[in-house]
């Protein structure tokens, strides 16, 4: 977001001369990545991440706490993304005229304050309106992550800038989830929650002192939904997110029961581990090919994806084929945030801003219609259903994605110097 219209993904982000930009902005000079302020985003994404997911490896002790069921307390998770949801798009409009470090820094405040709230809390609506609030500031959050990676990086290293900082999601899944969950155990779940909020205020400290400025936009510059979703490769983009979100959030949400219905649910944090490296080793892989094979990568994490569901779908009394599994999904999901966050950014062209907006909302509302969605299929047919109807999902994102070759998921991402070549659409 920026107080001109949105270049388009392809042409210069950059001033005339390497070490500013028009209006006396701060640039890093082409070339490079200015690592420590996407160091400082990634830790933005894993703060919004481990805030949502921190509950379920705390959610006994939360639940027994404040005097509530396990699956009340499960709602602490499903409220957080009602909150993004519900917000994205309305406040981000709100704020477009807000400086991008300023706003920035009011949502890692935000989340000190939600955290703060949650650990003190010792009443179940408080401690959920605290965690709608956490959703909020993570609307904010996500809206405003991957465009300011974009554009603190040179033009042919912005699939990079937004992969270093998507880097917080696995990060906190493999690592976040267990440590939050150890320290829960050891020293109470209140800790943990505190413990955010310092993370939450070292990084406004980290924030002021690397991340450059960036100015918002003026009244009236900012595209609308409806004009943002008529831009080819969009709408299909945004239907892959929805899908591919909600199959992996049916799982992932119901992980521990399906372990258990196997017989494996003393594993559950081992699986997760895996799953969680494997993301690592995938996000990374993702950074360094997504500038010129976004498409092959999404169709193989989707392939991946989909064998392993199809591994975990067969009854077989085998840990070696669940760990497998584990391994699969976490290289076919790993990347999958920071290749539709560009491939969405690269559609949108000048609306990119608002199509990014729209994928968080998006998002979020597939991440809460999944935890609701396994529920039911946990109800009425049992576990062993999820990872077949993580099949039955995939199998459309699949079409999409292949036929989505010219606008959406391009064969060939181009990155021209400025002009009308580079619009990160390549023909195929």
């Amino acid at each position: 977001m920026s107080n001109h219209t949105v270049p388009k993904a392809g042409s210069t982000l950059h001033a005339p001369h390497p070490g500013q930009a028009a209006g006396g902005e701060n640039r890093r000079p082409a070339g490079k990545l200015p690592l420590p302020a996407l160091l400082a985003l990634a830790t933005a994404v894993f703060i919004t991440s481990l805030t949502e997911t921190l509950p379920a490896g705390v959610l006994p002790a939360m639940s027994a706490d404040l005097g509530v069921g396990e699956a009340a307390m499960g709602q602490s998770v499903t409220i957080y993304a009602v909150g993004t949801a519900l917000t994205a798009i309305p406040l981000t409009a709100a704020t477009a005229g807000w400086r991008r470090k300023r706003l920035l820094l009011t949502a890692v405040a935000g989340f000190a304050v939600a955290n703060t709230v949650t650990a003190v809390s010792a009443h179940y609506p408080l401690t959920m309106a605290a965690r709608f609030l956490a959703g909020v500031a993570a609307g904010l959050a996500w809206a405003l992550l991957a465009g300011y990676a974009r554009r603190l990086a040179p033009v042919h290293l912005q699939g990079k800038a937004i992969a270093v900082a998507m880097t917080g999601v696995p990060v906190a899944l493999s690592l976040g989830v267990p440590a939050g969950t150890f320290l829960g155990a050891a020293l109470g779940w209140q800790v943990t929650f505190l413990l955010m909020t310092v993370l939450a205020l070292v990084l406004i400290a980290w924030i002021v002192l690397t991340v450059p400025e960036h100015p918002g936009e003026p009244r009236g510059g900012r595209t609308p939904v409806r004009r943002a979703l008529a831009q080819p490769g969009v709408a299909p983009v945004l239907f892959v997110t929805v899908v591919l979100v909600l199959a992996h959030t049916v799982l992932y949400t119901y992980v521990a029961t399906f372990l258990d219905h196997l017989g494996m649910g003393d594993s559950t944090g081992f699986v997760l581990l895996v799953f969680g490296a494997a993301s690592l080793v995938s996000i990374w892989f993702t950074g360094l090919h997504i500038d010129r094979r976004l498409r092959a990568l999404m169709l193989a994490g989707t392939l991946l994806f989909a064998v392993a569901a199809g591994a975990l779908a067969v009854p077989a009394d085998s840990g070696v084929l669940v760990y497998g599994a584990a391994l699969l999904w976490g290289l076919g999901w790993g990347g999958a945030p920071t290749l539709l966050q560009t491939a969405v950014a690269d559609a949108g062209g000048e609306a990119a801003d608002t199509a990014q907006t729209m994928l968080v909302s998006l998002w979020n509302a597939a991440m809460a219609g999944g935890g609701v969605a396994g529920g039911l299929l946990l109800d009425l047919l049992g576990a062993g259903a999820l990872p077949w109807s993580v099949l039955g999902l995939l199998l459309p994102v699949l079409i999409v994605v292949t036929a989505a070759r010219t606008h959406g998921f391009p064969a060939r991402r181009d990155h021209g110097e400025g002009g009308e070549g580079g619009e990160g659409r390549g023909e195929a």
